[in-house]
């Protein structure tokens, strides 16, 4: 009740003065950047890459524009909204005592029994109808003072819907999902109907994303492996490239899933000789991925996971690498189309898990190694498959996480120290009682 509304229209002109900034800096970037891709001094395959993504960009400063002015506009709703609440509901108040309620700064209806004449206080102890008629009037009166305290809520959940909803880019053709949101409603009631972004549904805390990427190409050199570095040679044409994620989690709980496709070609090789140890790596494909993981974890102690993945097309590679964190080596050749599925387990950070496909084309693949990933895990595992026509592969994989391992370790460390303390907590009760009886 005692909320500054003012800030929210004082906030609603930084937005409009936001819009007018990315307007600006849209002429700018047209005139300095995007104007460079429109002429005749520059031509070839990176002209043309340049400018779809400088078409990509200059389109980004315009939906800036839509979405900040809707965000002002939705802000200002607000307020219109909150002030009109707000009046209703200490006019309701008002009304109830000048009726000779008592209304809580909680919005607690009672009787008010200090205003009554010597008259009225002697019906209000003896008179049963004047009794009843007093309760029905408090409960009318808290009704009406409950429903303006609902409307205000219910007016806090769509702004709050609205305004996480405005932001969020939905247009898949735009060349980005998380950029500005060209379609952004600068009314509340167009968000109503809508759920809020992440979250909570029955105690379990929502988190997802969306990314989308293509057409684009590009090639890269880098030279020079000293260090510990690598040398690499990258060449990539893709057409596309979409992700999907969401974990929903609740204490120790976490559940995750991913879907991910791919279509284009890429080549890759990378080579090193240095203090970090040897490296030596070449692959090239072309054609579609797919893939599809969900998993379940509680806290550092237990796991599973399953995953589904598709490709058609062609690839090859071969690879060896031998450093302080890795030893592995393999190579494969295929064209066709192969589908595969994959499953495992893990409990105190000790896992295994197993992966068979098959395929349609010839092929064969061969893999083995060790490896410490990024995340401090560490794998062991190999694959192998062979297919003159038809055919399909096997693998298998034990990690090791040491951190997960640390943590149970400790836990049921804990926990043995705090059945141990019980047990001397027990003992030392019985031996007082037996020295208290003699």
């Amino acid at each position: 009740m005692t909320t500054d509304l003012s800030t929210l229209t004082t906030a609603a002109e930084r937005w409009d003065a936001m819009a007018k900034e990315f307007h600006r800096q849209e002429v700018a970037y047209e005139r300095d950047v995007h104007g460079i891709s429109m002429g005749q001094t520059w031509t070839g395959l990176s002209a043309e890459a340049a400018s779809k993504r400088f078409d990509i960009t200059l389109k980004e400063f315009q939906k800036a524009q839509v979405e900040a002015k809707a965000i002002a506009s939705l802000l200002r709703d607000a307020h219109t909204q909150f002030t009109s609440l707000r009046g209703k509901l200490e006019s309701a108040r008002k009304d109830a005592i000048e009726a000779g309620m008592k209304a809580s700064d909680q919005g607690l209806v009672s009787f008010d029994t200090e205003k009554l004449t010597q008259a009225e206080r002697t019906a209000w102890v003896h008179d049963p109808d004047y009794q009843d008629s007093v309760r029905k009037s408090v409960s009318s009166w808290q009704q009406l003072i409950d429903q303006c305290v609902k409307d205000v809520g219910d007016a806090d959940k769509d702004v709050q819907t609205a305004l996480q909803a405005v932001v969020v880019d939905g247009d898949i053709n735009d060349g980005t999902l998380t950029g500005f949101n060209g379609q952004a409603q600068s009314d509340i009631d167009k968000y109503r109907s809508q759920k809020p972004v992440g979250t909570k549904t029955d105690g379990w805390d929502s988190e997802g994303k969306l990314k989308l990427t293509g057409p684009g190409a590009g090639f890269s050199v880098t030279t020079d492996p000293k260090y510990g570095k690598e040398g690499s040679v990258k060449a990539y044409a893709d057409l596309f490239h979409a992700t999907a994620e969401g974990t929903l989690t609740r204490g120790d709980w976490k559940l995750a899933g991913i879907a991910d496709g791919y279509g284009g070609a890429r080549a890759t090789a990378n080579y090193g000789f240095n203090n970090k140890g040897v490296v030596g790596k070449a692959e090239a494909s072309a054609g579609l991925r797919a893939l599809t993981e969900g998993r379940a974890e509680y806290g550092p102690y237990a796991g599973v996971y399953g995953r589904a993945d598709g490709f058609a097309g062609a690839e090859a590679g071969v690879n060896a690498k031998a450093t302080k964190d890795e030893l592995t080596v393999g190579a494969k050749a295929f064209a066709g189309a192969k589908g595969g599925v994959a499953g495992g387990g893990e409990v105190a950070g000790i896992g295994f898990g197993a992966t068979a496909e098959g395929w349609a084309g010839p092929g064969a693949e061969a893999w083995w190694g060790y490896k410490k990933d990024d995340d401090g895990k560490f794998h062991l595992g190999g694959k192998a498959g062979v297919s003159p026509i038809l055919g399909g592969a096997a693998g298998f994989e034990i990690t090791v996480d040491p951190d997960k391992l640390s943590k149970t370790v400790g836990d049921a460390a804990d926990a043995v120290g705090d059945a141990v303390d019980s047990v001397g907590d027990g003992i030392g009760s019985v031996k007082d009682s037996v020295t208290n009886w003699f």
